[in-house]
């Protein structure tokens, strides 16, 4: 069956044809005259229907029924007042909010620190408070309040602020099994085995069936494992770069080649000077090569030289250059030219193993590269000209 639509009743000097809406009911007929708009801002401060924060009430004066539930919030003992945010704090942990449960037991600590509020004038009513029984339950809610507080910074992951709040907790109750296990949990996030070692320890003492520890106690356990073996392969692989850097330092001495380093070393890759077997002074060198095309500014990058092979093993599967439209970079067309150690240039045989033009003791191998200059026969002698003249030399 449907309902019939119900008229609003009309006011004074409205006629029948006005628009009309629902019936209201008496309490809110004064809300008729607003807008919907108007009607959710006045909600929004009345703290039942509250969404946001509105502390006004409207028209720039006090949000006196808010002040009022504040005002509320702090009436009572401190006990009272401190437990009651608490159990707020209660609340917002179980259902997983931390930081809103945090803000709680930041309350309910700050309460307890507070001032204890003047006692009311005596009256037939007055009721005389135990200080002894009232110390209790202070102390009672501060443990919780430290305790629960360390579990919302265990997870929002403010692992020092959980050790705090830990420490906190065992300095009022050093049998506070929960403040050991999320102690030992802190640590743990934190690799800080020991410490994690020491606060599980210590809780299995207070209670040694303890499920939680005891499954932590094995974590931490196959951490620590974990973290030595980490540390095992890393001093292994030290030793190991040690033992290879010293077996080339002794490869190159051996040799009589000289290297040296500069503030200006360019970024190679992983193109280093190196041995065939990192452990065998005698293995065959490689060496990072630069062919440089200083006549036309351009360059090749041979990655591993093999310290047996001659330039010619190279040039002549590089040859002929893309860009060389004159032709002028043949094997047998082009010297090659090195910087010696004195800022001169050597010529460097084309048909010598790499490791004889290294062993003269006149070029060095600079910043882990050799570089060998590459010319057209025909502009040798101009290009040497200008490298006299770069370098002040004539």
């Amino acid at each position: 069956m449907l309902s019939q639509e119900v008229p609003f009743p009309r006011k004074a000097g409205q006629s029948s044809n006005d628009s009309v809406g629902p019936v209201l009911p008496p309490a809110m007929e004064n809300v008729r005259s607003y807008t919907a708009d108007e009607v959710v801002q006045m909600l929004n401060r009345t703290p039942l229907f509250m969404t946001t924060l509105d502390e006004t009430d409207g028209e720039g004066g006090e949000n006196i029924e808010l002040a009022a539930l504040r005002a509320l919030a702090y009436d009572g003992t401190r006990a009272e007042i401190a437990g009651n945010f608490r159990e707020q704090g209660n609340e917002q942990a179980r259902i997983k909010r931390w930081k809103d449960a945090k803000e709680f037991y930041d309350k309910a600590l700050a309460a307890l620190k507070a001032p204890q509020q003047d006692d009311p004038e005596p009256g037939e009513d007055a009721v005389e408070l135990d200080e002894e029984e009232e110390a209790k339950k202070e102390k009672v809610i501060e443990e919780a309040s430290y305790v629960n507080r360390a579990l919302c910074n265990l997870e929002l992951r403010n692992y020092r602020s959980c050790n705090l709040d830990c420490a906190a907790t065992l300095r009022l109750n050093i049998s506070n099994v929960k403040a050991w296990y999320r102690s030992a949990s802190a640590c743990l996030a934190l690799d800080r085995i020991p410490e994690a070692e020491d606060a599980c320890n210590r809780g299995l003492e207070v209670d040694s069936e303890n499920d939680s520890l005891r499954s932590l106690s094995t974590k931490i356990k196959m951490r620590k494992q974990s973290l030595e073996n980490l540390e095992l392969r890393r001093q292994a692989r030290e030793a190991r770069q040690r033992l290879e850097e010293a077996t080339l330092a002794a490869a190159l001495k051996r040799r009589g080649i000289r290297c040296r380093t500069t503030d200006k070393a360019p970024d190679a890759g992983d193109a280093i000077v190196k041995l065939a077997d990192p452990v065998d002074a005698d293995s065959t060198l490689f060496v990072p090569v630069v062919l440089l095309y200083s006549a036309h500014l351009h360059s090749d990058f041979i990655k591993a030289f093999d310290e047996t092979q001659k330039l010619n093993d190279h040039l002549e599967y590089i040859f002929p250059l893309p860009w060389d439209e004159a032709s002028e970079y043949t094997v047998a067309g082009v010297e090659c030219y090195m910087e010696t150690i004195a800022g001169g240039l050597i010529k460097a045989g084309k048909k010598l193993p790499l490791s004889k033009i290294l062993v003269s003791g006149k070029v060095e191998i600079v910043d882990g590269l050799v570089k060998v200059h590459v010319l057209p026969k025909s502009r040798v002698a101009e290009w040497i000209e200008e490298y006299k003249l770069k370098r002040g030399k004539t």
